[in-house]
């Protein structure tokens, strides 16, 4: 069987927030053909879609603010945030004291973060306008250089802001429990060998990994949750 061709990564214009990926339709009926699992998990799910979340530092900056906390308290504390900076851009982040950016509810620890990741993005460390000609991988290997931000983060920023098509976070919890349901007879998928497994049977989605794990995850949530 020839190897799936690698889909193209969706233009900078196409990204705008709220929108789905043009590649949405031609993936569904692509993992449906190639996995009879997949197929009726996107028939239980005709409504739903993958949106595009925008701008690129905004997404990074919630992405830290959200860590180990509730999804309630993350929206407080960034209402908070926006109102202290006034503009959620890196120049006015960094204009803003570290003790007006704890006042929101951030630990001293994000409040780093977010500093550290305004930094990057003002001395161009990190150039949202290079994604479109990088690679996943080289993305991710920018982004994890920055403090507070893993490769689970940096793989959600690759599906839900720049929408690439073909990303499977070996790592998200989400993912490990639906395959373990829909794939393993429940058996738990643990340690570096359990996700080796995973990596086996996603290489069926492929170039689509994004779109079925984004499936997986309506399996046990129908409710999507943004990042």
């Amino acid at each position: 069987m020839a190897a799936p061709v690698a889909a193209p990564a969706p233009p900078l214009a196409a990204r705008i927030p709220g929108v789905t990926p043009k590649y949405w339709a031609k993936a569904k009926r692509a993992l449906s053909a190639a996995d009879p699992t997949m197929r009726s998990i996107i028939a239980a799910h005709p409504r739903g879609r993958l949106e595009s979340r925008g701008d690129a530092f905004v997404t990074l900056v919630r992405s830290i603010v959200g860590q180990q906390i509730s999804v309630r308290a993350a929206a407080a504390i960034w209402t908070r945030f926006c109102a202290a900076c006034g503009e959620t851009t890196p120049k006015a982040i960094l204009r803003r004291r570290a003790t007006t950016l704890r006042r929101c509810g951030l630990s001293d620890r994000k409040v780093e973060y977010i500093r550290d990741l305004a930094a990057h993005f003002v001395s161009g460390r990190v150039d949202p306008s290079l994604f479109d000609q990088q690679g996943d991988e080289e993305i991710i290997a920018e982004l994890i250089d920055i403090r507070g931000i893993g490769r689970w983060t940096a793989e959600m920023f690759l599906i839900f802001n720049l929408l690439r098509p073909d990303v499977l976070p070996l790592d998200d919890l989400g993912l490990l429990k639906a395959v373990s349901l829909h794939y393993l007879d429940g058996a738990p998928v643990v340690g570096r060998d359990g996700r080796a497994l995973v990596n086996e049977i996603a290489a069926m989605w492929a170039p689509w990994r994004s779109v079925a794990t984004w499936y997986l995850w309506r399996s046990l949530d129908p409710v999507p949750v943004t990042y």
